[in-house]
Formats: C-alpha cells, sequence, structure tokens
C-alpha cells in the first residue's frame, strides 16, 4: 500500500485566508509564524529602514519589508519570508510585477533571532537562502548583541556591538554600511 503525501503548494499558500499568523512554506510543509516580539520587531525595521534608506538613494533596486514571501525551491514548494531583504535593480527589472511571491531569492536576506528560535533553526534558514541564491545574509542575535554574516557555507563572520563592528554591503549592497550596536537597544 502506498501512501501519499499531500504538499501544500506556493499557489495554494497565496490563497490562504488571512487568519492572524503568517506562515512559510518548507517542502510543501505549512510553518505557522507567531507575531515577533518587541525587540524582534524593533531590529528588524531598524535594518529596514537604514537598507531601504540606502537603496532608494542610490537607486540601487528595491527593498522588502517583513513578510514578503520568496518561492526558492518547487516540487516540493518552499516560500521564506525574511525580515528585511534586498533585491537588486537589475533583477527586480527582469522580474517585473508579480502580483505573488518574487520567483527566487533576495540578493540580501536578513533574518533576526526571536527568543523561541534555535541557533540550529536559523542557521539552516540562512544555509537555505544562500543555496537559493542568496549572496549575503544577515542574522541579528539581539540576546549576543551580534550579526553573522553568511556570504558562503565557509565565508561566516560574527560582527559585535561590542567590538563596534560593522556591517558592510559590499558588493551586495554597494556603498551599504551600518554599525552593529545601532540594531541594539540598551
Amino acid at each position: 500500500m502506498t501512501i501519499e503525501t499531500r504538499w501544500t503548494t506556493v499557489e495554494e499558500l497565496l490563497r490562504m485566508p488571512d487568519d492572524g499568523f503568517r506562515y512559510e512554506l518548507v517542502r510543501g510543509e505549512l510553518k505557522k509564524m507567531p507575531p515577533a516580539g518587541d525587540e524582534h520587531g524593533y531590529i528588524a525595521g531598524e535594518v529596514f529602514a537604514e537598507l531601504r534608506n540606502h537603496v532608494k538613494a542610490g537607486n540601487l533596486g528595491r527593498t522588502y519589508a517583513a513578510e514578503t514571501g520568496f518561492v526558492i525551491s518547487r516540487n516540493p514548494d518552499t516560500v521564506l519570508a525574511p525580515d528585511a531583504a534586498f533585491v537588486n535593480r537589475e533583477r527586480v527589472e527582469e522580474v517585473g510585477q508579480t502580483g505573488g511571491y518574487f520567483p527566487g531569492a533576495p540578493d540580501l536576506a536578513v533574518e533576526v533571532l526571536s527568543p523561541n528560535d534555535t541557533h540550529t533553526e536559523v542557521t539552516e534558514k540562512a544555509l537555505a537562502w544562500l543555496d537559493a541564491g542568496s549572496r549575503l545574509v544577515l542574522v541579528a542575535d539581539p540576546r549576543r548583541r551580534a550579526v553573522t554574516v553568511y556570504r558562503s557555507r565557509s565565508d561566516i563572520r560574527i560582527l559585535t556591538a561590542e567590538a563596534g563592528d560593522r556591517i558592510d554591503g559590499a558588493d551586495v549592497v554597494p556603498g551599504w554600511i551600518l554599525p552593529v550596536a545601532e540594531l541594539f537597544v540598551g
């Protein structure tokens, strides 16, 4: 006897009624995401605001706020929603308006650790972004007042507020520099 597994698709996720929760789709399985807490929302907002202002001033592309879905794989489908994201102008123009989720990974994906997240889960998500084509992934950890910067599976650095470290967008978001300490209150 064969049991057929029924996966949720990108199209079904897009048509789901709003029930007050945010969902991601991971290899065809819905993953319910609780609303962000105060500190998480603050940090995500700070990164987004700084990123958006820089990108807009330089006409570098488009920034995306939390809850924007990116389709990073099909069959089974995966749609992830970073806390902030950037896609360069050339890719935005190539894709155009989709009316749905952005097809492909952002050039930059930003994740903020929540109290209920494990480091393993967030590391797996960062690597999934890289595997799907993101060129820079930032993971902000409020408890450690640190940002882990992923440029590849082997190029991973931890920047801290205490050391006075700065995030550098380098070739992904040219000219964008953000002191890590500016992300964390108190």
